[in-house]
């Protein structure tokens, strides 16, 4: 191949090689990212999965799917596979350590994976977290479930819309009322007896 190029080229074959291999890599990533988001998306059809478990699904088999990406990318350009090692099971060692600290983020991502195989609400149900018994709590539409929290989308009386997001651990510590569709507003009771 040297042969066929420029003489001004010649210093510069190792380094297109590396640039085009780089850009293999990473088409050949896109592209089985992308299959691998169809065949998932055929399987949640057919089998009537939830969106949620899809979502969860297509993140996590996006992200191994990139990682994966990234090391190659990275043995192309010469950095040993056996310090990458290292290097990861030292921050895994340091993640492991700052994990046990934040004992309430654990319990968070936990009641997260128990929300998302349970399925005690859904993505647009309309819920409401009692107090105790039947005092009022928060109650709103379902609008995202992440690793943390939940988020509420609740309107108000004067019919603006604010959005609250609940610990995920909260769930499993309260009463939790929900609702398929919206339910229905109830009217203050005034006093007046429909009097103008």
């Amino acid at each position: 191949m040297k042969t066929l190029l420029p003489e001004w080229a010649q210093p510069w074959v190792a380094t297109i090689t590396l640039g085009l291999q780089v850009v293999g890599i990473l088409v050949g990533t896109w592209v089985v990212n992308l299959l691998l988001r169809r065949l998932m998306h055929r399987v949640a059809d057919h089998y009537h999965l939830s969106r949620e478990i899809l979502v969860v699904t297509r993140r996590s088999v996006g992200f191994v799917i990139y990682a994966c990406a990234l090391l190659l990318v990275l043995d192309r350009f010469g950095v040993s596979g056996t310090v990458l090692w290292t290097a990861f099971t030292g921050f895994a060692a340091v993640a492991a350590v700052a994990f046990f600290a934040a004992w309430s983020v654990l319990s968070n991502i936990f009641c997260t994976l128990l929300i998302l195989t349970t399925r005690p609400f859904r993505l647009y149900d309309h819920i409401e977290l009692l107090e105790g018994g039947d005092k009022p709590g928060l109650k709103g539409q379902v609008v995202d479930i992440n690793l943390i929290h939940t988020t509420l989308k609740e309107r108000l009386e004067d019919g603006s819309d604010t959005v609250l997001q609940i610990p995920n651990s909260l769930f499993f510590q309260r009463t939790v009322r929900c609702w398929r569709r919206p339910p229905a507003m109830k009217l203050r009771d005034d006093g007046d007896d429909g009097e103008y």
